[in-house]
């Protein structure tokens, strides 16, 4: 729902339309935030202090590339697949469906399974162990700050649609 105050309704002039929050799960962060931030605070640790991983001579480039290609496609077809359902894919937007086609018949949570993926390939692009170690606070935001708020949320406007697709498909894998 959009608020819009017009001039002359008894209301001060308000620059751009409020979007209404009162229908959202409230996370704690916009996971593309936090995964941006995760990969800011990896790569300006290996920035100070380089830690490698992998082997010399592994075509680190190559094999990070693969993966972070892999993650893209998973979250650019979960995102299509909730688009193409009518249900808003922002989590400061109210879901106005449960979507269980596409990736979605696999995990509740294509998306951030994507962004795991995405800063794994990253790290191995790269090659750097912060990178990969970053995955422990981005995986706890997630888990605690976006998801246990969105599985609350879906069961409370849901019921036992949610609840039923929750039986029937893992949280993650």
């Amino acid at each position: 729902m959009v608020i819009c105050t017009r001039p002359g309704q008894g209301h001060r002039d308000r620059s751009p339309a409020m979007v209404d929050t009162a229908d959202t799960a409230h996370v704690i962060i916009r996971p593309p935030l936090a995964w941006a931030l995760a990969i800011v605070a990896g790569s300006a640790l290996d920035w100070l202090v380089p830690l490698r991983f992998l082997p010399d001579g592994l075509p680190v480039g190559f094999l990070g590339a693969m993966v972070f290609v892999l993650a893209l496609a998973l979250a650019a077809w979960a995102i299509m697949t909730m688009t193409r359902a009518g249900s808003n894919v922002p989590t400061n937007r109210p879901t106005t469906a449960i979507v269980e086609s596409g990736p979605y018949r696999f995990t509740r949570n294509p998306i951030y399974l994507g962004m795991f993926l995405g800063l794994v390939g990253l790290a191995i692009a790269l090659d750097t162990l912060w990178l990969l170690l970053m995955l422990v606070p981005f995986g706890l935001v997630i888990r605690y700050g976006v998801v246990a708020r969105e599985e609350a949320y879906l069961e409370r406007k849901f019921g036992e649609v949610y609840r039923s697709y929750r039986l029937r498909v893992r949280r993650w894998l």
